[in-house]
């Protein structure tokens, strides 16, 4: 995310930094021509030894990024002594999802979330909370209660559909034929009014990153609307089901995008992945020199 503690870079520009210096201001060697183009490239995107972060007082905060499952300026994590778990739990929750979408989208005749079961309880569920557990450890509020609650949310989802498991589905519907598609569907809602909130959250961070959470709420909003608008049959409504399901596939690959925003970097991928942020998100103005490294307005 940003140059190494220990390593300072000679020049003011972009252009001029291309000799490496250690902590006695001896020069160990240039960078190569494609080290040079690579932290560039990140440094467009607010990482990398080429970034214009302040540095001066030795707590500098980065711009939100989506790949560490923060959105708004944020402090960097000295001497942590675990790596950076937004990756992993972006990978559990985007799986867990794909397949969820596929099945809601009628994808190759499926129709029972039978297979998701699984998934929902080991990937989507216990190591997505594990992720949010550890976001809580590095001081990340916002991945910590986003990551822990997804977490439970595929934990609790698990536990609904377990078949033959705790009987939840045959003993609503024992009680009342649209018991359970009733009851779904407001679950579904909840999950729908807490993604909201967190996708408030997202306005001044990226293009990515708040499409992610836009898709994920568009996705539990259709997907409650089905099951509580139900057609002539009163089965849940397979139109709004699909358009749920195609939300959800959308929100599951803006998941792995984000991971591997958070992954690849000059030491293990030939490319950055942009995340674009928003013309009025705190990195944007900070660029047109509106607001300082703080984060406040300039005078």
């Amino acid at each position: 995310m940003a140059a190494h503690p220990n390593t300072d870079f000679t020049g003011n520009a972009p252009d001029s930094y291309n000799k490496e210096t250690n902590g006695s201001g001896a020069i160990n060697r240039e960078m190569t021509h494609e080290e040079h183009q690579t932290a560039k490239a990140a440094a467009r995107f607010g990482y990398g030894p080429l970034a214009h972060v302040n540095t001066a007082s030795g707590e500098q905060r980065l711009p939100a990024f989506g790949g560490e499952f923060q959105p708004g300026l944020y402090r960097q994590v000295k001497d942590r002594g675990i790596a950076n778990p937004a990756p992993l739990g972006l990978c559990a929750f985007a799986l867990t999802t794909f397949v969820l979408g596929l099945i809601n989208m009628g994808t190759r005749g499926l129709s029972a979330p039978n297979l998701v079961v699984g998934l929902a309880f080991g990937y989507g569920g216990l190591v997505q909370l594990l992720a949010g557990m550890w976001e809580m450890a590095v001081g990340n509020t916002f991945g910590a209660t986003a990551l822990s609650s997804y977490g439970g949310f595929w934990l609790s989802f698990a536990v609904i559909l377990t078949p033959g498991g705790f009987d939840i589905q045959a003993q609503l519907m024992a009680a009342s034929p649209n018991a359970f598609a009733d009851e779904f569907g407001l679950y579904l809602m909840g999950w729908f009014i807490f993604t909201t909130l967190l996708l408030f959250c997202t306005l001044r961070s990226t293009v990515a990153f708040f499409s992610l959470f836009f898709s994920l709420d568009m996705a539990f909003m259709l997907l409650g609307i089905g099951y509580l608008h139900r057609d002539a049959t009163g089965a849940p409504n397979p139109p709004i089901l699909k358009a749920g399901g195609f939300f959800a596939l959308l929100a599951a690959f803006l998941a792995w995008y984000n991971a591997l925003a958070g992954i690849a970097d000059d030491s293990n991928s030939f490319f950055i992945v942009p995340v674009a942020h928003f013309p009025w998100s705190v990195k944007a103005m900070q660029e047109k020199g509106k607001l300082d490294a703080e984060g406040n307005k300039m005078a």
